[in-house]
């Protein structure tokens, strides 16, 4: 527990993301630029929840811009490196609604992120999810 409070897990099933992933959702309000919101790989870093996966990470390319509904943000992969590891890769979202961000950390048990990620864009897009955001970041 941090000053961001508890967030909402899911266990997305290989249905749904192609594979089965652990995706962790946490709203961060106030937290972010209100002007650029996440603008590269450095405010993405910065604003990632690398401690539900251990703390050590390494990226595994550049990141890149994304959308989830209305929002606005960026993605980017990792390896994970901590030896208590929940899994042997992660991908980092984070996307924002004004001066409010939400943070996706999705857990995967294998070293390939670029084949999940679509699926879990699809996920983050998914009418439940976009209202759980709605929901969190007051709109």
């Amino acid at each position: 527990m941090d000053q961001w409070g508890t967030g909402r897990a899911f266990a997305c099933k290989a249905a749904e993301c192609g594979g089965e992933v652990k995706l962790y959702l946490r709203a961060k309000l106030g937290s972010c630029n209100c002007a650029t919101g996440v603008a590269d790989d450095a405010d993405l870093d910065r604003m990632s929840d690398f401690d539900l996966v251990g703390g050590e990470v390494s990226p595994l390319g550049a990141g890149r811009p994304i959308t989830i509904a209305w929002m606005k943000g960026r993605s980017r992969a990792y390896a994970l490196a901590a030896r208590d590891r929940p899994g042997k890769s992660a991908i980092s979202i984070v996307f924002n609604d004004r001066c409010d961000m939400i943070v996706a950390t999705v857990v995967l048990p294998h070293d390939r992120p670029a084949v999940i990620e679509p699926s879990v864009m699809a996920f983050l897009n998914s009418k439940g999810v976009v209202h759980w955001a709605e929901v969190a970041l007051g709109i």
